[in-house]
């Protein structure tokens, strides 16, 4: 994956000589990828300073963020459920009063009746005050079945990297002397109530070339981490290493994984006696979901002992954690219009959330105890609807799931196999949907394949009307419609005052993403990556077509992996789109796999150094592929200088190419935030009032 020297590629292509060639001396915005550098945040600050002029002094700028900000503070927002640790259920909240968040716990039966009693247990913004740091959640691991100690982890500032904190639930403090880890980009669970699983930095050559730790080491309490015993290793050029557990009643799983590239990954276990972890059946291409009933749970990416790629199998652990034949059981195949999404377990109940043609079903899976076989049944929720499995209560066999709409707001349900679903609370709607609608409809792409998409705009609308289009494309992501105050993710409520404009809001289902299984994804997998960018053409095409918008009248929105495809869409047609918006963008295809994470995705993208994959990586590369004398759609770059996932630099190369050949740029760099970009609700309200403005200047009041 790493360079050892870069030298000019001779390719038979007929495409200009910056995109057949690019080593990194070639590239004169290379000073840009110093992230902290005093010459890039100068540049930085400037390009920030004039999309602030541009933007936040129009008229209806405050009145947005303030309105954004209204709707993401809202307290009669769902407690969203995080763990049920016995008779309790804990919560991470967010509103005005608590911007970086409480986590709490309230009664598990006060919860499912609407009524929570809510006690907090750690403050977040308190406790960053107190330490003089920005600290954002990331998490706590309560080690059952008391649930006594956690592994709390915080983010200073939104980074990847966190610091790992012991703490005791009962006195609601940290761990004087307890478990504790430096910041880093860390995978760390329990083993035991004294032992954990930690993958880390360790130092010099304990890292990947993807920047994840390499090295699993047993940590034992007492005893200073320099003195742990290692379990595990992986290669240099691996992915990472990572440690989980899984818990089948009283029973702990821990598991160690050792990813070989983003798609691959050997699973290790325990042995009978839990002395060493050993080699297991499982496909390096198949995904560990749950357990339950003493069997491992698996999704199948690709075929495996005659069953097909899509479906869910049941492995034995003690079978294979005595190294005994195992027998391979297959527990759900889906339909050919279906897809697989979340599954979850209770003690006795496998649930499982599939997409049928994009659209949300429940399924409860049992297994018959004496055949091995599984049963399934539908488990009726909402129709046409987004579900997703929030949580569940093991020893009660209940799910608890969301379902929404675009224009219907999200209800949280307690669902049991049999009776009627539940609701524990619903968002109350935040705008008046009357006049609105939302249709399914579906675009033929250019090799012929059906590409669905939903549309939003106001009833009896007559276009054509500008038309923003949100997509992904990559990595199995499934695109769901929610709630129009979430659409487009990390743009808070963008989709929903684009449509009250009279506009329309689109969100596309791409190849690339996990809407219709593991041949959805892989139908646009490296080499076959054009087929992700041809369907949001067709996607907007169909809107021209059906006279919904117009060419030059419809925005396209992606950010992190959806940078490259709104990247090499504006390069490819820049007559069909008007306006772009692109947040934590990937621009850079021939040094993506240098910089920061980006060395994980080479799965997923290609290999820039193999002379063969940098052919089609340069076709569509976006920082390669702007050309002299093409003016582009003019694009809205949003991002934090805090990203440890996707560089920064990438943002910043293209819109400084693109300014160079005299394109309109709106550039707008988040010091905080993460790869998410957004350390709290202030942030997000004035993304989401920026990205509207933009969006009106540009292809509202332009036309």
């Amino acid at each position: 994956m790493i360079r050892a020297s870069f030298v000019a590629l001779a390719l038979s292509c007929s495409f200009a000589a910056v995109a057949a060639a690019a080593p990194q001396d070639d590239d004169p915005y290379l000073w840009l990828e110093d992230i902290e550098g005093a010459k890039a945040l100068d540049w930085v600050k400037k390009e920030n300073a004039a999309t602030d002029r541009l933007i936040t002094t129009r008229p209806g700028f405050e009145a947005d963020r303030k309105r954004a900000r209204a709707i993401l503070d809202d307290d009669r927002q769902i407690a969203m459920p995080g763990e049920v640790m016995g008779d309790t259920i804990t919560n991470f909240w967010r509103d005005a009063a608590n911007p970086r968040g409480l986590w709490r716990q309230s009664p598990l039966d006060a919860y499912l009746a609407g009524k929570p009693e809510w006690t907090t247990l750690i403050d977040v913004d308190a406790l960053g005050k107190a330490e003089k740091q920005s600290w954002v959640w990331h998490g706590a691991d309560c080690l059952a079945p008391d649930y006594k100690r956690c592994l709390v982890s915080l983010s200073p500032g939104g980074t990847d990297a966190d610091i790992v904190r012991e703490w005791d639930r009962t006195t609601k403090s940290f761990v004087d002397g307890g478990f504790a880890l430096p910041q880093a980009k860390s995978s760390v669970t329990w083993e035991g109530a004294d032992t954990l699983l930690v993958a880390t930095d360790y130092g010099e050559g304990s890292m990947t070339a993807s920047g994840y730790p390499r090295i699993v080491k047993r940590w034992k309490r007492g005893t200073p981490l320099s003195a742990a015993e290692t379990l595990a290793e992986g290669e240099h050029e691996d992915v990472g290493m990572n440690v989980f557990a899984l818990v089948d009643g009283d029973k702990r799983w821990p598991m160690i994984s050792r990813g070989k590239t983003f798609y691959t990954a050997d699973i290790k276990l325990p042995n009978i006696d839990a002395s060493r972890y050993i080699s297991t059946i499982i496909p390096d291409t198949a995904s560990i979901r749950d357990v339950v009933d003493g069997q491992l749970i698996i999704f199948l990416n690709q075929d495996w002992a005659n069953i097909p790629a899509g479906s869910l199998v049941s492995l034995s652990l003690e079978d294979m954690s005595a190294d005994r034949k195992v027998p391979i059981v297959t527990a759900m195949t889906p339909t050919k219009a279906q897809a697989i999404e979340n599954v979850s377990a209770t003690d006795n109940i496998l649930w499982v959330k599939a997409l049928d043609d994009v659209e949300g079903k429940l399924f409860a899976l049992r297994r018959d105890s004496t055949t091995g076989k599984w049963n399934q049944k539908a488990v009726p929720l909402a129709e046409k609807a987004t579900v997703t499995i929030a949580g569940t209560i093991g020893k009660r066999d209940i799910v608890l799931a969301t379902a929404e709409t675009m224009l219907t707001p999200p209800t949280l349900y307690a669902v049991a196999e049999d009776g009627a679903p539940k609701a524990v609370q619903s968002l109350p709607a935040t705008f008046d949907a009357k006049d609105m609608t939302v249709e399914k409809r579906f675009a033929t792409s250019k090799d012929g394949t059906k590409i669905p998409y939903f549309l939003v705009r106001k009833k009896g609308a007559t276009g054509p009307v500008p038309a923003l289009i949100h997509a992904y494309g990559g990595f199995r992501a499934a695109q769901t419609p929610g709630y129009l105050t979430g659409q487009p993710y990390r743009a808070g409520p963008l989709g929903l005052f684009w449509v009250e404009d009279g506009n329309a809001y689109v969100l596309a289902n791409i190849r690339g993403g996990g809407e219709y299984g593991p041949a959805w994804h892989q139908a646009a997998l490296r080499e076959k990556r054009q087929n992700s960018f041809d369907d949001l053409h067709a996607v907007a095409e169909d809107l021209v077509k059906a006279g919904v918008s117009a060419k030059g009248r419809i925005a396209i929105s992606g950010r992190s992996n959806g940078g490259v495809l709104v990247g090499a869409a504006m390069t490819q047609r820049p007559d069909l789109y008007g306006a772009v918006i692109s947040g934590s963008p990937i621009k850079d295809m021939w040094r993506y796999d240098k910089m920061l994470a980006g060395a994980s995705w080479v799965a997923e993208y290609g290999d820039p150094d193999v002379p063969g994959d940098w052919a089609f990586l340069s076709k569509y590369s976006p920082y390669h592929n702007i050309r002299k004398g093409v003016t582009y759609p003019p694009i809205f770059l949003y991002l934090s200088t805090k990203d440890d996932r996707v560089h920064p630099g990438h943002a910043r190369k293209f819109a400084a190419r693109l300014m160079e050949n005299g394109n309109r740029v709106y550039y707008h760099e988040y010091i905080e935030g993460g790869h998410s970009v957004g350390a709290d609700h202030a942030e997000d309200a004035v993304r989401a009032a920026m990205l509207h403005g933009f969006l009106q200047r540009e292809l509202v009041e332009k036309k």
